[in-house]
């Protein structure tokens, strides 16, 4: 079950290859490719509005939502099934110096069940991404003429 509590572990976990964490959405292209990369491996869950050093920021989740729906229909081929969950109003304790208005968004990236999910660049060349510890890696060999 996604609560706070489930929430708040994550703040506290190290990023892996079924876990990143991201302050912001600043590139719809390197966005695809943590997509790809978790729908080519596990799937794996992307929480967004806290830095790398597991301080809560906060998010406008409407505009992270854009940024990555955007980001799957304009570079991943096939889509990568994914799927928002919105936290608001997080109730932690002080050890966490978070105010209670603070928006967090988890993107759910489920495993691609039948092919690869290929990010497209802005010139067409295709390639497919899978995580490798807390990495995003062009899978080898890659083939450009797919």
């Amino acid at each position: 079950m996604v609560d706070e509590d489930f929430i708040k572990k994550m703040i506290e976990g190290k990023e892996n290859n079924r876990f990143d964490r991201k302050l912001k959405i600043t590139s719809k292209l390197k966005i695809a490719k943590t997509i790809s990369a978790f729908a080519n491996t596990a799937g794996g869950i992307i929480l967004i509005g806290v830095s790398d050093e597991n301080r809560i920021i906060g998010i406008d989740p409407e505009e992270e939502k854009y940024m990555i729906s955007s980001a799957n229909d304009q570079f991943c081929r096939p889509h990568a099934k994914i799927e928002f969950k919105e936290f608001t109003k997080l109730d932690f304790n002080d050890e966490t110096k978070v105010e209670k208005d603070l928006n967090l968004l988890l993107v759910i990236v489920e495993k691609s069940q039948n092919e690869l999910v290929y990010v497209a660049d802005s010139e067409g060349i295709k390639k497919a991404y899978h995580r490798v510890n807390d990495q995003t890696l062009i899978i080898k060999p890659y083939n450009p003429e797919i």
